[in-house]
C-alpha cells in the first residue's frame, strides 16, 4: 500500500521560500507521477505541479511557474516542492499526491486521477 507523509508547511512571509517533502512507502515508484495540488477555503482543490518519476518531467499550473520548482531523490523516496516568492494566494492547504501510469496532460493535472494522497499541510502567507 502506497504512503505518502508530507511535511514542511506552516505561516511564512510574502516572498518567503519553504520546501515541503513528501515521503513515499509502499513500494517502488517506477512509472508513477507525483503531484502537488492545492486547496484554499471555499474553493476547489487546484493542480500545482507534477514530476514523472522516471523521466524527471515536469508540469506546473501557470500562476506558480517560475516561482515553485518540483523535484524528486529516487533514492529517498521522497519528492518536494521549493516554493520561491510566495504570495499571499499561495494560502491553502498542499496535499502530494501520486498516480501509477499516466501520460495525458489532462490526466496529470486533474486531482481525481490521483489514487493515493498524504495528509495535507497547512502553507499561511502574510503580507
Amino acid at each position: 500500500q502506497v504512503q505518502l507523509v508530507e511535511s514542511g508547511g506552516g505561516s511564512a512571509q510574502a516572498g518567503g521560500s519553504p520546501r515541503l517533502s513528501c515521503a513515499a512507502s509502499g513500494r517502488t515508484f517506477s512509472k508513477f507521477t507525483m503531484g502537488w495540488f492545492r486547496q484554499a477555503p471555499g474553493k476547489e482543490r487546484e493542480f500545482v505541479a507534477a514530476i514523472r518519476w522516471d523521466s524527471g518531467n515536469t508540469y506546473y499550473e501557470d500562476s506558480v511557474k517560475g516561482r515553485f520548482t518540483i523535484s524528486r531523490d529516487g533514492p529517498q523516496n521522497t519528492f518536494y516542492l521549493q516554493m520561491n516568492s510566495l504570495k499571499p494566494e499561495d494560502t491553502a492547504v498542499y496535499y502530494c499526491a501520486a498516480v501509477f501510469d499516466i501520460d495525458t496532460l489532462y490526466q496529470t493535472t486533474n486531482w481525481y486521477e490521483y489514487d493515493y494522497w498524504g495528509q495535507g499541510t497547512q502553507v499561511t502567507v502574510s503580507s
